[in-house]
């Protein structure tokens, strides 16, 4: 069965919010990977079409300003959403950013419009 949705990476170190978002957002009709870092997330992308990446900021392994700045390199096609309980990047993140934390219903309601293609919501940036 083809997903009309697209497929999302969620990337998040910790365990509980990457578990309990890939379960919400399967719920709502989405195919989700996970990984638990940057690496992981190579991983997934290689062997996987992912249509949206809605990625942790701060890991212990490949995040941070590293991980924005491969993504921003080497992954300038993916649509990506930042998520951050808090961040103090040396650059410009050059991607929309979610503070933790985030109302799942609210970040699901952007994912949907970033896959519809639709234009990001004026107060994107401060959800």
């Amino acid at each position: 069965m083809e997903n009309k949705k697209g497929l999302i990476l969620v990337v998040e170190d910790e365990d509980a919010i990457r578990l309990t978002l890939r379960d919400y957002l399967r719920k709502k009709g989405y195919e989700v990977l996970v990984a638990s870092d940057g690496v992981g997330a190579i991983k997934q992308m290689m062997d996987n079409e992912v249509g949206l990446i809605v990625t942790d900021y701060r890991m212990d392994v490949f995040g941070g300003d590293y991980w924005i700045r491969f993504l921003r390199q080497y992954c300038p096609d993916k649509k990506v959403i930042i998520t951050s309980g808090f961040l103090r990047p040396d650059f410009q993140i050059p991607y929309e950013v979610i503070y933790k934390p985030f109302d799942y219903s609210e970040l699901e309601a952007r994912i949907q419009n970033i896959l519809s293609g639709q234009p990001d919501s004026p107060d994107a940036k401060t959800l």
